[in-house]
């Protein structure tokens, strides 16, 4: 049975990492289930301490995900029109992957900036910030992912 946890906890892993790209996947959540199954294994067991604190690292980096585009726009210099246009093209990004993804904070910060009446410029810088923003968030899962994958090894050996 422990091999079967341990390849499933893998496998979770690796979706997990995926996930952090791929817009339908949530890449971090998967990767703790894959440290949960390990948990579940007569060869390592981690403390309640360790999976709680993991989880909240999870619950964190789950919505900042979306708050992260907003704050990159606010960041740079942009109004409230244009960090709440960031997270709802964030949102609306979702459904046309994968442009969508990075397009979206953008477009959407440029469109609130525009519809607050600011100028052009100011409205583009907005959208970058929202991009960096989303740049940053992705870095932020990719991180977290990479570490439960060293944790799972670290554990195994």
């Amino acid at each position: 049975m422990d091999i079967l946890l341990i390849m499933a906890g893998v496998v979770c892993l690796l979706v997990g990492l995926a996930g952090c790209i791929l817009p339908a996947l949530p890449g971090p959540p998967i990767s703790y289930v894959g440290l949960l199954l390990l948990h579940f294994t007569e060869k390592v067991q981690f403390s309640s301490g360790e999976l709680w604190m993991w989880f909240a690292v999870v619950a964190v980096i789950q919505i900042a995900d979306y708050v992260i585009p907003m704050l990159g726009s606010k960041y740079i210099g942009g109004s409230k029109w244009g960090t709440w246009g960031a997270f709802v093209g964030s949102i609306v990004g979702l459904f046309f992957v994968p442009l969508g993804l990075i397009l979206g904070p953008f477009i959407g910060a440029l469109v609130g900036e525009l519809l607050g009446n600011r100028s052009f410029v100011e409205a583009l810088k907005s959208g970058i910030g929202a991009v960096l923003g989303f740049i940053f968030g992705t870095v932020l899962k990719v991180t977290a992912c990479v570490y439960f994958i060293v944790v799972f090894v670290a554990a195994l050996f």
